[in-house]
């Protein structure tokens, strides 16, 4: 990222480079409207012509030259009507000639005040330091509810003081201010308890204390209260542990989550940089593609979270884009935002129609970019997480998992990348669920699938495969690293502790584990990873086995 100076000199740069530039880019335009015949109708040099107007509408006031846009705004609804009813007249290339001369005097009033405009400071980043401290106050007057947190998060490393009391809790928290707070709401002596102390504990602070609160209450102003002193979450009695553990990684995780990646399609080669730069500065990964017809390929690698897009482009517009971005099945969910100095509201809804999912106008203050952005990502991330997860673990159901696998391939393969897949099973699990029942057995799947995500890295993909199944793609790693790290894994798990109806008990896993370098499609790489895993079962269980490439 760049500070507030470093922001302005780059955005600076890219105005005088855009100024610099003009001049030619306004000879390129009258040598276009040379090229239109003196009569008849020809579509294409009237389409280039059309797209370079397009083109001074968007950047003009996006660089400093606000003039410059408004006169390309007026050529540009001028060639519209033309366009729709294909026929230039006498008449009209007299009017185009007219704003055409308004256009090239417009070219030469510079605002002036580019550096200074309130838009070129920096964008707060999308992303917050994360708060590390894995030190949790549960504080809750239902003992039996208290401790059964404790037990269950003390299961994933949190470190869990209980207190039945808002006065034992008011206590602690005058030596213990680095803690994440699980607070109930309603107390025996006074049923709004937990948030009376909250607003009270908040009070004055520049960095709110972390609160997680959990209650039975579901009303709309108890929620609003909530939110009002400082919670991060709102979880309904009884408590999802998994939902819970969810909320707790994303507060204390050590890790800076990954950036945002957005692909930029536009041929637009300074308003690309003029993105680029803000983008980037706000804590997000840029790809551009200037020509659409080369869109292919950043799509499958780079694998954005949104794409940015124009619509009047040459050999194809946006529009037909998002239509053959929309039927392919990998990237249906992804959000599509048209960027474009099109401003006909019918229009803007045809192109809404085909597949867009926003429509931002040209120009657009940066601050603005940033957050239309931010907050579609989210939302898309949001949604397509229940789409592709499973509900139990939080993990990758079977089908997105699958689909993972061949994606990382066919990536590997492309660059010329290790990958490793493995398949695991939790040894005796019918055992688990007939001793102790169906809910402890579905805590130990889920503390599976916390250990597996916790200690693999972030571009690891996990999966749960059905039952007590799951399916791991450990990308640029061949298969002895694979084997070593699941096996470490492996052994932490065999050491964790299972507490119910004050028993405890352990368990264990098997693993198979095989690599591209010997299978070479993800029906044979799942094969093998699969024979691999009966093996180790047949083996004696609680062990990691290679597959046996001679089975290729």
């Amino acid at each position: 990222m760049y500070n507030s100076s470093e922001l302005q000199a780059k955005l600076k740069v890219l105005s005088d480079s855009y100024a610099a530039q003009l001049p030619e880019k306004l000879r390129q335009l009258e040598l276009a409207w040379n090229a239109l015949p003196q009569s008849g109708w020809n579509e294409d040099p009237f389409s280039k012509f059309f797209r370079m107007v397009h083109g001074f509408t968007g950047a003009g006031r996006t660089f400093g030259f606000s003039a410059l846009s408004e006169s390309a705004r007026k050529l540009e609804d001028h060639l519209k009507l033309i366009g729709e009813a294909k026929a230039l007249q006498q008449e009209q290339r007299a009017q185009i000639e007219h704003l055409l001369d308004g256009l090239k005097q417009a070219a030469s009033h510079r605002d002036g005040m580019f550096a200074a405009k309130s838009e070129w400071s920096p964008v707060t980043p999308i992303r917050h330091e994360p708060f590390v401290s894995r030190h949790v106050f549960v504080v809750e007057d239902d003992q039996a509810l208290a401790n059964e947190l404790k037990v269950q998060l003390s299961y994933f490393d949190y470190e869990v003081d209980v207190f039945n009391t808002l006065n034992d809790f008011r206590t602690a928290m005058q030596h213990n201010p680095n803690v994440v707070i699980l607070m109930d709401i309603n107390f025996s002596e006074d049923d709004r308890g937990g948030l009376h102390v909250m607003d009270e504990l908040q009070q004055g602070r520049d960095v709110l204390i972390p609160v997680i609160f959990l209650s039975s209450h579901n009303e709309l102003d108890v929620r609003l209260d909530a939110v009002r002193v400082g919670g991060l979450a709102y979880l309904q009695k009884p408590a999802n542990i998994g939902a819970l553990v969810d909320t707790l990684d994303s507060i204390t995780s050590s890790q800076s989550p990954a950036a945002f990646r957005v692909l930029i399609v536009d041929d637009a080669v300074h308003l690309t940089n003029f993105y680029t730069t803000v983008l980037e500065q706000a804590g997000m990964s840029v790809q551009v593609v200037n020509n659409p017809l080369e869109v292919m390929k950043p799509l499958l690698e780079f694998a954005p979270d949104l794409i940015l897009m124009d619509i009047y482009m040459p050999e194809c517009n946006g529009m037909e884009l998002a239509a053959v971005i929309r039927q392919l099945d990998t990237f249906v969910g992804i959000p599509i935002v048209f960027l474009s100095a099109e401003s006909n509201l019918d229009k803007q809804l045809v192109a809404l129609g085909l597949g867009g999912d926003d429509f931002l106008t040209k120009p657009i203050e940066a601050q603005h970019l940033v957050a239309a952005v931010t907050n579609r990502i989210k939302r898309s991330l949001v949604l397509r997480s229940f789409m592709v997860r499973d509900s139990l673990t939080g993990l990758l159901n079977h089908t997105s998992i699958k689909d993972q696998l061949s994606h990382e391939m066919a990536r590997a393969r492309r660059q010329g990348k290790l990958l490793s897949f493995a398949m695991i099973d939790i040894d005796h699990f019918k055992a688990v669920n007939d001793t102790y029942g169906h809910p402890v057995g579905d805590r130990v799947i889920k503390s599976i699938a916390r250990l597996l995500k916790q200690r693999l890295r972030e571009n690891d993909l996990v999966g749960r495969y059905g039952g007590e199944e799951f399916a791991v793609i450990l990308v640029d790693t061949d298969a002895q690293s694979a084997m070593k790290i699941l096996d470490t894994i492996r052994h932490d798990f065999s050491l964790l502790r299972h507490v119910t109806d004050e028993q405890e008990f352990y368990t264990t896993f098997s693993c198979g584990v095989a690599d591209i370098s010997n299978f070479s499609d993800a029906s044979k790489l799942t094969g093998a990873a699969d024979k691999a895993l009966y093996k180790a079962k047949h083996a004696g269980r609680n062990r990691v086995m290679l597959a046996d490439d001679s089975e290729n």
